[in-house]
């Protein structure tokens, strides 16, 4: 379990909290404020509810780099993103995931589904060019 301060000064998001309410996806990407990343944190804004929808109204999505969350916040507000995004400054949380880039020192894109018991039920890491399928994550999800 992990907890991870978001782009709001001072509130920090907790798997353990988000998990009592069903399946959490963790949105892994290198940087804020280029192309791939851009379009995948948009795609989560659009179809969040689609998201949700899959885990019976309860799951929910976040995205989290190693920006900082003040980068993170005008980038969400840039983009028009509504959910959350975490930063993960320390790179504890993508290393403890195996999403950890050392040449580059930042996350690697991939995603990875925590179920209500805290474990891994999915995880996928891609080639940087690589934007996630939403239909591989549905399906997943079920």
């Amino acid at each position: 379990m992990f907890e991870l301060p978001t782009t709001v000064r001072g509130e920090t998001w907790k798997l353990a909290d988000a998990i009592k309410k069903g399946d959490v996806v963790l949105s892994f990407f290198p940087m804020a404020f280029t192309g791939v990343c851009s379009m995948e944190m948009e795609c989560i804004t659009k179809e969040f509810a689609k998201l949700q929808a899959k885990g019976g109204g309860h799951s929910t999505a976040v995205g989290i780099s190693c920006d900082s969350g003040p980068a993170l916040g005008a980038w969400a507000t840039q983009l028009g993103l509504t959910h959350t995004l975490l930063s993960d400054m320390h790179r504890t949380v993508c290393k403890a995931y195996g999403l950890y880039w050392p040449d580059m020192n930042i996350a690697w894109r991939g995603t990875v589904i925590v179920g209500t018991d805290g474990k891994v039920k999915w995880s996928q890491k891609r080639d940087i060019p690589a934007a996630f399928k939403l239909d591989e994550v549905l399906d997943a999800l079920s």
